[in-house]
């Protein structure tokens, strides 16, 4: 071909490309001023609010605004700097940006900031998802708004409370030591390398499908495994840019949401014929309780689709964020052998008290104090989720700043975790910060709070004790790369080591 053919063709899409960039700026300027300039009201009319003033802050670029910098920074792993860099620009309590396809304002990284957005939940402020977890779980698309989140404010507290755990953890218990033996011991004593995350992620998918589900997960081993694939492509997409194109992590993500939909309600009919044909049999798993709740005035049942996504939500909120928590703790505790110590101490006294093969209780994970300390120095330093968001239901004040009803609002956990106001020395891992009474109250916020706090709480914390207290007293670690190779976590969403964190195995001494 001509060459100057070619540079011509190259100029030529040059042109057109930066021309479709302002053409999609200049709208997305437009758009934006429109949307700010005017609040509606709950009688449909405009009010004009310009004379209001708006957070500051940038939109960024058109369309993708802002994403880049800040899917950048968590692939660095310094997500905090995103935030830090912005509150140091603009305003230290609040400022104006654009994430996954929406305009959004970020307030946080300070304890009233996040007191502020947890305790006016269901009264300035409501749950709110971006655009891209909204179409790839369309849980509010789904039959009656109000009778289907009634029954997920009653089936999921009921199913995670204190009291359903305690009869839970004998299966967690039977399932981790198993898990063990089945993945973990034929590494034991041979030098090989084990990659912990897939095999922790492999973990906490399939006691998400027992608990939730009551999948035989070792009959099922295959379609167990088909699941966690699909959801793995389907958490890859859940927080990038709704572009439904071919080949983009959403488009992939859009046809797995979709196939773990049809599986799953697939289930739901089948589980309906066995209630029906058991009518005194008794409940014993989330996927029961959401079949059999009605509304106590309506009397409906809710959707089968409905039941479908909330339960992917859940196994979502409960397998990734619990292995990307375990894997970081294994990479803490073989970077610091002194915590290493005396969280193996602390498990090795609860083993020498119980009989041979016998099961952990309650009482038991109530003693796994200082383990737990650990546990929340490394949700400090890489938090499960890095904030979440939020709309406003009408019109309020902030800092001096006018927030208008049906903006959305983001928080963030890792700007207030790295707040050195609240945390000297923030990059620092140390589980004293969580003796005593701990941080200040709405500074360490990793499963939210107010309205919002995660229900499956108290769920991440005995499922994460019970994998530390059988690592610890099963095996010894070491990480199996050169200094030079030193793993970091990023976050993309989550937490994740970017090899997986490489270790050798060796059996845990019993003499201590």
């Amino acid at each position: 071909m001509d060459p100057l053919l070619i540079i011509i063709s190259v100029s030529t899409l040059f042109f057109l490309t930066v021309l479709l960039l302002y053409s999609l700026h200049f709208l997305n300027l437009l758009f934006s001023q429109s949307g700010e300039g005017t609040t509606t009201q709950p009688g449909g009319g405009m009010n004009q609010q310009q004379h209001k003033q708006l957070p500051p802050g940038s939109s960024g670029w058109p369309f993708v605004g802002e994403g880049i910098e800040f899917y950048r920074s968590g692939l660095a792993g310094i997500p905090e700097k995103f935030f830090f860099d912005r509150f140091r620009k603009y305003s230290s309590e609040i400022f104006k940006t654009s994430l996954l396809g929406e305009t959004v304002i970020v307030i946080g990284g300070t304890a009233s900031g996040n007191k502020f957005l947890f305790l006016n939940e269901g009264k300035l402020l409501k749950a709110s998802w971006p655009p891209s977890v909204r179409k790839l779980l369309p849980i509010n698309d789904s039959g009656s708004h109000e009778n289907n989140f009634k029954a997920i404010r009653t089936t999921f507290p009921k199913y995670l409370n204190i009291e359903a755990l305690r009869s839970y953890i004998g299966t967690m218990d039977s399932m981790t030591q198993c898990h063990f033996e089945t993945h973990w011991d034929k590494y034991m004593n041979t030098n090989e390398v084990l990659i912990v995350h897939p095999l922790v992620l492999k973990y906490s998918f399939a006691l998400a499908c027992r608990l939730f589900l009551s999948m035989d997960v070792e009959q099922e081993a295959r379609r167990v495994n088909e699941l966690l694939n699909l959801f793995v492509v389907l958490t890859n997409g859940i927080l990038s840019i709704p572009v439904d194109i071919p080949g983009t992590p959403f488009n992939r993500a859009v046809k797995a949401s979709d196939l773990i939909n049809k599986e799953i309600v697939t289930m739901i009919k089948r589980r309906k014929v066995y209630l029906l044909s058991h009518e005194n049999t008794p409940t014993k798993d989330m996927l029961s309780l959401m079949i059999k709740f009605s509304d106590e005035d309506s009397g409906k049942f809710m959707e089968e689709t409905f039941i479908a996504y909330s339960i992917m939500a859940l196994i979502i909120a409960s397998h990734e964020t619990t292995s990307s928590v375990i894997t970081s703790v294994m990479k803490y505790l073989a970077d610091y052998p002194e915590v290493y110590n005396k969280v193996l101490k602390e498990q090795m006294a609860i083993a020498k008290s119980k009989e041979t093969q016998e099961l952990l209780t309650w009482e038991d994970i109530q003693k796994m104090r200082y383990s737990w300390n650990v546990v929340c120095e490394v949700m400090r330093l890489a938090p499960p989720a890095l904030g979440g968001f939020k709309q406003a239901s009408t019109d309020f004040m902030y800092a001096g700043y006018h927030i208008p009803r049906g903006c959305k609002l983001y928080w963030s956990s890792i700007a207030s975790h790295k707040n050195p106001e609240y945390f000297p020395d923030p990059e620092k891992f140390d589980p004293s910060r969580f003796q005593g009474d701990g941080p200040a109250p709405f500074t360490f916020v990793p499963f939210s709070g107010g309205l919002g706090t995660c229900a499956g709480k108290e769920y991440a914390r005995v499922q994460i004790l019970i994998f530390i207290h059988r690592v610890v007293t099963r095996y010894q670690w070491e990480k199996a790369f050169d200094a030079k190779d030193e793993e970091k976590i990023i976050f993309n969403p989550f937490p994740s080591i970017t090899k997986g964190l490489p270790i050798r195995i060796r059996a845990q001494r019993q003499d201590y």
